[in-house]
C-alpha cells in the first residue's frame, strides 16, 4: 500500500508553516502567499541517495550518536583554510572552515562574483576548488577571470541550477572550496513553487548544508539583496548557515567593505576594505587612509575619530551641518550614526555645553560610508555640532574620542592606546580624550587633553 506524502504549505513572503492553504499569512500578514511543498523522503534523489541521507541534521553525520567530552575532540581535524586576501580572512575570523556555510550578499554590482572568483582561482592552485554558476554561462565566467588576470588552469567550473545534479557532480570532484552562485536560483525538482521563492531557498540551502557538513566542503553561497537592503530570505538561512556577510559599496565610489553579521568562527564586527580596480577587487590593508582625504583648508564642522573594528582601530572623519531652520520643526539627520542617539545627544548639549541648537537644522555624516555602531564617537559628534554652530573650525591635526554620558561626564572607551597610536602614526598631534584613557606613557609626537566633562571639552577648544 502506498504511503500517503506529506503536504506542507510555506509563505514566500516570511517562510511562515501552514498544515493547510489560507488565503494570508498570519506571519507577515500577505495574501495569496503560501506555496506548497512536500518534504520528507520526497526530496531524496537517486543521484544524490548514495551520499547523504536527508534525514540527518546540519551537523553532518561524522561522530554521530557517539557522546565525547570536549577536551577529547581532536580539534586538528578542522584546520583554517586560508583565502589568500588577508581582508575576507580578517572577516571569516582566520579563513575558511572546512564543512562550514557562508552566505556573502551584496547589491548587483557590488563585486560579489569578482571577489570569489578571485579567490577561488588561487585556491585551486593548492586545492581542489569548485565554482558554480547558476547566472552565468561557463563563458562569461570565463571572460571575466581573463579580463582579471586570473590564473585559470586549475579552477573547475559548472553552470548547473539543479541542487541533486550538483551535489551528485561535486561527490566525483571532491572539492575542498564550493562557490554556489546564487542560491535564489537553485532549485529542487520536489518543491513546488518558483526559484528564488522561501520554499526553493530554504530547501535549496539545507541540502547544500548537508552535503557541505558530511563531505567537509566549505561551502560559499552568494545572496541576493531585496529592496529594502537586507538579503533575500535572511530568517529562513540564518538558523542553517554558519557565517553571514555582506559587501557593501555605493556606484560612485571605488570602495567595497564587507562586514560580518553572523559568525560562529569568529568575531562579527570585523571590517574588510577592498577597492574596485581593473584587476578586480584589491585589498585595502590601511583602511584608515581612505577615510582621511580630507581638504586643504579643514571646514566649520568637521572633527576626525577613532572607532573600534573587530581588532583594529579605523580614523574616520565627522561632518556636521548646522543651519537655521524654516520648520517650525527642525530636522535632524544622521548618516551613518543612530538618530535617536543624535537627539539624545544634542539634549545633553544643552544641558551642560549651554549650547542651544533646538531651532536649528542639524544634519551629520559619516564620510567615506562607514557605519558607527558604538558610541566612542559621541564627544566627537558634539565639538562638531558646536563647530559648524559658531563657524570655528578645528584644528586640522586634532583628533577626538569619547562616550559622553546623561549628566555631562566623559565615560572612557576600550582600547584607547591603540585608537591613539593609530593617531599618531597618520599624523596628528592633539587628541582630545577621556581621561580615564589617558596614557601612563605618552606617544612621541601626540599630546593628549584628558576631559573628564563636556564644559571641559568645550573649553579646550575655546567653543564654551
Amino acid at each position: 500500500m502506498a504511503t500517503k506524502r506529506k503536504t506542507a504549505y510555506v509563505c514566500n513572503d516570511c517562510g511562515a508553516d501552514y498544515t493547510k492553504w489560507t488565503g494570508q499569512c498570519s506571519g507577515c500578514g500577505s495574501w495569496n502567499s503560501l506555496s506548497e511543498v512536500r518534504p520528507g523522503p520526497g526530496y531524496r534523489d537517486s543521484r544524490a541517495a548514495d551520499f547523504t541521507d536527508t534525514q540527518s541534521g546540519y551537523a553532518g553525520a561524522a561522530g554521530s550518536g557517539k557522546v565525547q567530552k570536549l577536551a577529547e575532540i581532536d580539534l586538528s581535524e578542522l584546520p583554517r583554510i586560508p583565502t589568500s586576501a588577508s581582508e575576507l580572512d580578517r572577516v571569516l575570523g582566520g579563513g575558511l572552515v572546512p564543512g562550514s556555510v557562508v552566505l556573502i550578499g551584496g547589491h548587483p554590482g557590488a563585486g560579489k562574483s569578482t571577489v570569489l572568483l578571485q579567490t577561488l582561482c588561487h585556491l585551486a592552485a593548492a586545492m581542489p576548488a569548485l565554482y558554480i554558476t547558476g547566472e552565468e554561462s561557463l563563458q562569461q565566467v570565463a571572460m571575466r577571470a581573463n579580463r582579471l588576470g586570473l590564473p585559470t588552469d586549475s579552477l573547475q567550473v559548472l553552470s548547473e541550477t539543479d541542487v541533486e545534479r550538483i551535489c551528485h557532480v561535486a561527490k566525483t570532484v571532491i572539492p575542498r572550496v564550493m562557490v554556489v552562485d546564487s542560491i535564489q536560483v537553485m532549485h529542487m525538482s520536489e518543491v513546488q513553487s518558483a526559484p528564488g521563492s522561501v520554499a526553493q531557498v530554504r530547501e535549496s540551502a539545507a541540502f547544500l548544508t548537508r552535503f557541505a557538513k558530511q563531505t567537509g566542503t566549505a561551502l560559499i553561497l552568494v545572496g541576493h539583496v531585496t529592496k529594502d537592503g537586507s538579503l533575500a530570505g535572511p530568517k529562513v538561512l540564518e538558523h542553517i548557515i554558519d557565517c553571514s556577510i555582506l559587501l557593501e559599496g555605493s556606484h560612485d565610489s571605488r570602495f567595497r567593505t564587507l562586514r560580518a553579521h553572523k559568525n560562529r568562527f569568529g568575531a562579527v564586527n570585523e571590517l574588510g576594505v577592498f577597492a574596485m580596480t581593473e584587476q578586480g577587487l584589491k585589498e585595502v590593508s590601511n583602511p584608515s587612509a581612505i577615510f582621511l582625504q580630507r581638504a586643504e583648508e579643514v571646514a566649520a564642522g568637521s572633527v576626525v575619530t577613532a572607532v573600534w573594528e573587530g581588532t583594529r582601530p579605523l580614523l574616520v572623519e565627522l561632518q556636521a551641518l548646522v543651519d537655521d531652520s524654516s520648520l517650525g520643526n527642525p530636522r535632524r539627520v544622521a548618516v551613518g550614526l543612530d538618530q535617536n542617539r543624535l537627539n539624545m545627544l544634542l539634549a545633553v548639549l544643552h544641558r551642560h555645553g549651554g549650547v542651544l541648537v533646538g531651532d536649528q537644522d542639524v544634519f551629520i555624516n559619516v564620510v567615506g560610508g562607514v557605519k558607527v555602531v558604538e558610541t566612542s564617537a559621541d564627544l566627537t559628534l558634539l565639538l562638531a555640532v558646536v563647530s559648524s554652530f559658531r563657524n570655528h573650525p578645528l584644528p586640522r591635526d586634532l583628533m577626538v574620542f569619547g562616550e559622553v554620558g546623561l549628566s555631562g561626564e566623559i565615560r572612557p572607551v576600550p582600547s584607547g592606546q591603540e585608537r591613539l597610536r593609530e593617531a599618531a602614526k597618520h599624523g596628528f598631534r592633539k587628541a582630545i580624550v577621556p581621561a580615564a584613557n589617558r596614557l601612563k606613557n605618552d606617544i612621541e609626537g601626540l599630546e593628549m587633553q584628558p576631559v573628564k566633562t563636556l564644559a571641559e571639552a568645550l573649553a579646550v577648544i575655546d567653543m564654551r
